[in-house]
Order: C-alpha cells, then structure tokens, then sequence
C-alpha cells in the first residue's frame, strides 16, 4: 500500500504578496513545505527564518550561473565531467594548477597550441565552465566571431566601448586560431581585445599554432604586438605528438552508438 503524503498548505495571501513584492520567488516557492517542516518538527523561530533565506539565496546562486552560461557564449556540454586527463598531453600536475583558476586572480593568460583534436578546445570551455561555477564571468568567441563583433561596431564607431564591455569579463577565450586564414577585422580584433585585457583580465586561447609563428596569420606589426601582450604574463601548453581524440574514437567505433 503507498501512503500518498498530502501536499504542504499554501503560504497566507499576505506572506505571498510580501514575498512578491520584495522579489522572493525562491524563498515564496520554498515557503509551505518550510513553514509545514518546522511546525510539525517545532523548529525555533530564527531556524525557519535562516533555511528560507538560505533557499532564496541558493536559488538565485544557481539562477546567476544560468544567466552567465547563457551570456558567456560557451558551446554547451564539454565539461571536467566529460574530461579524460590521463589520455591528455598536458601534464596531470598542470591540468590541476590551472582548475584552481588562481592565475585567473593573478590576469594571467594560458595559451594551449597543438594539431586539431589534441583536447584544446575541451580543455579550455571546460575551465571556462568551472570558472562560471565558481562565481566568474566568462566570454568565449572565435577569431571569426571577434572580427563580425569589429565590423558590428565600425559603423557606429564604437568598437573600443564594445572591447570594454566584452573584456569585463574575469576570463575571456579564444578558440581554434589559426584553424583558418584570419581576416583584416578578425586580426584587429584579437589584438584590440588581448592589448585591452593585458595585465587586467585572463585570456585562454587555443591555436593550432604557437603564438610565435601568428606572423603567418596576420601582419606581422599587429602579430608581434599581439603576442607580446599575450605572452608576458602566459602559461604556454604543447599537445603536440597526441594523437586526435575525434580520430581514435572514429576508429574504434565509439563516435557513434552501435545500430540496432
């Protein structure tokens, strides 16, 4: 026989229009099953209060993260849940350094250069979701990405109040540089972002190149300047030598799921 628990009685009008008005939702959510807890339980009185606020308090935690994931721009799913570190180039010992996000404190860069399918891209959306998780805020783009937000701004000319406003973020990222050829708007992008971040905000960027050899991409007065600012305060990873992740989950057949 399943004994059906009869559902908490709903808060006084009043209590619902105060919690309306001063903007409660989690805690007005939270409110019948509380208040029905502590009085079959006798809670003291400043008990009930603090696990109300604690629920309102817990729930708009998690609504920030939301609005921030949402915001931030990141491709959805690649987390540390998804993250194999034993088949990763980088060093189990650098992979922990840097999910601490202490050098995010520090407005250090990380630049990770390695052949496509060698874990960059994980690696670095994966810290940008921890980094989220953690309280920060997060802005993740493409080179092509930075150049239409320099050509979005050009008409108005107000790209360098769109650079301050992307750069507000605590750890901005850049993925798959020199993936392919980069335009004129895309080149003036990066270095007005990394020049307007330099020693003020984190930068993790991901190539298929070292930032050594972006004079192949760019002009190269842009490209050293880019670079310096880049590399002053880095941590630089090489993945060369590692096999592709897509390719070996290709040939082993776990790309896909098995047909019926």
């Amino acid at each position: 026989m399943t004994v059906t628990t009869p559902p908490a009685p709903p808060i006084p009008d009043e209590l619902e229009r105060l919690c309306r008005r001063l903007r409660l939702p989690y805690l007005r959510k939270a409110a019948p099953e509380v208040i029905a807890t502590a009085a079959s339980q006798r809670w003291d009185p400043a008990e009930v209060v603090r696990v109300l606020l604690a629920e309102e308090a817990a729930g708009r935690d998690e609504a920030t993260i939301r609005t921030r994931r949402r915001s931030s721009g990141l491709p959805a799913g690649k987390t540390f849940d998804a993250w194999d570190p034993g088949v990763s180039a980088i060093p189990p010992q650098t992979q922990q350094a840097l999910r601490t996000l202490e050098w995010v404190g520090r407005a250090e860069n990380l630049a990770i250069c390695g052949p496509s399918g060698s874990g960059k891209s994980h690696f670095i959306e994966a810290l940008g979701h921890l980094a989220i998780d953690q309280g920060k805020t997060v802005a993740w783009h493409t080179p092509e990405t930075l150049a239409a937000l320099i050509h979005r701004h050009r008409a108005d000319d107000s790209v360098n109040r769109a650079v301050q406003k992307l750069i507000r973020a605590d750890l901005v990222c850049i993925d798959d540089v020199g993936l392919l050829p980069i335009s004129a708007d895309a080149a003036e992008a990066m270095f007005r972002v990394i020049d307007a971040a330099y020693e003020r905000r984190s930068v993790a960027l991901s190539s298929n190149i070292h930032p050594s050899g972006f004079d192949e991409l760019m002009p190269k007065t842009i490209a050293t300047a880019t670079v310096e600012r880049l590399l002053h305060h880095a941590h630089v990873l090489i993945t060369d030598g590692q096999d592709s992740y897509r390719l070996a989950q290709a040939t082993t057949g776990k790309g896909v799921k098995p047909l019926a």
